[in-house]
């Protein structure tokens, strides 16, 4: 998935670039948007292969369908009211259906494809179409519901978390520009000017405790619910099985007495040795969950923003904009309320 990965960002940084190019010297642009639309075509091209219309098409309903859920929150919560038809219910109503409708459109086509001996392709859907074929009828094989879920699930996962994963790490950066500086020598010290690849990323040592810190302060999800499976004691009490609880990472990660009277400061060297040893309690750091429910995707998230980042410190330097007001609030994942409006500069 890298040269998706490196497609996406070069059409970004390009962008950018071509904006400064005919300013005075500076560009202002508001990053949460392009972060969107860029981690939106990442999904697209990973998830549906050549089908990025169709990709993009998804990730907009999907943002849409985000604003109006919390939208639903915001009112007096009455039992069965999301199932009233209210205008907010049948739009979401609609926008379901399309969705739907778009991805089984994709798993027609591409069953098709596959019926006449095309390969399957190497994208998400087609892996797990041709899982599915290889599953014969067995009690293993995934109906069409399964697979469109499967794919509205990654598709707004990975989209909104990287997004706001680089969001807020440029935010931070601009803040701490000591830390943009060390990122960027790192980046400049094994990329130079060239192509970022798989082997350098990894190398990447102080943009990971970055990107840590980042999420410790900033995580995508800020709440986690679990279901418990069978009765058992945390602490001294007793949960029986069926109750959910709910995991509020974003108090965890600020926790002064898991993490220090810093817990609520920028400080990526508390990842120096590693996430084990940053706070007092390792299961204290969990912006992807935990052991066996950890997200599948947090490797994908973490390439992404290395490659994304290293692409960005490689061309520009950037400060905040006066316009810029901090305010994260959360629909769904953790988003900047008013944007984050940065001021570009070309690197000399």
């Amino acid at each position: 998935m890298l040269p998706a990965f490196y497609t996406c960002c070069t059409d970004l940084v390009d962008r950018w670039e071509s904006k400064l190019a005919s300013s005075d010297g500076s560009y202002e642009v508001d990053i949460w948007p392009e972060f969107r639309n860029q981690t939106g075509d990442v999904i697209s091209r990973t998830a549906f292969g050549s089908n990025i219309v169709e990709g993009r098409r998804i990730f907009q309903l999907q943002a849409e369908q985000a604003q109006r859920l919390i939208k639903s929150f915001q009112y007096m919560y009455i039992p069965g009211s999301l199932y009233l038809p209210t205008k907010n219910n049948r739009r979401m109503d609609e926008i379901n259906k399309e969705i739907e409708g778009i991805i089984r459109g994709l798993i027609i086509k591409r069953e098709r494809e596959m019926g006449n001996g095309e390969p399957s392709g190497n994208d998400m859907l087609g892996l797990l179409m041709q899982s599915n074929m290889d599953s014969g009828k067995g009690s293993m094989r995934m109906s069409t519901e399964d697979i469109i879920d499967e794919c509205k699930l990654f598709y707004f996962a990975g989209t909104d978390a990287t997004a706001v994963l680089l969001t807020w790490t440029l935010v931070l950066l601009c803040m701490h520009p000591e830390w943009q500086n060390v990122a960027r020598e790192e980046v400049l010290s094994v990329f130079g000017r060239e192509k970022p690849n798989f082997d350098g990323v990894s190398r990447l040592r102080k943009v990971t405790m970055i990107l840590y810190e980042v999420l410790r302060l900033y995580p995508p999800q800020v709440t986690l619910t679990r279901r418990v499976s069978k009765d058992i004691q945390i602490g001294g009490i007793t949960y029986p099985e069926g109750v959910i609880l709910e995991l509020p990472i974003i108090l965890i990660h600020h926790n002064t007495e898991l993490w220090g009277e810093d817990a609520r400061e920028f400080k990526p060297e508390r990842f120096a040795e590693g996430i084990s040893k940053a706070n007092k309690d390792r299961p204290a750091y969990f912006p992807f969950g935990w052991a066996a429910r950890i997200c599948i995707g947090q490797n994908f998230a973490l390439l992404q923003a290395k490659m994304a980042l290293s692409m960005i410190l490689q061309r520009f330097e950037f400060q905040l904009s006066p316009s810029y007001t901090h305010a994260p609030y959360t629909v769904i994942t953790l988003h900047p309320q008013h944007g984050a409006q940065i001021i570009l500069k070309k690197r000399l």
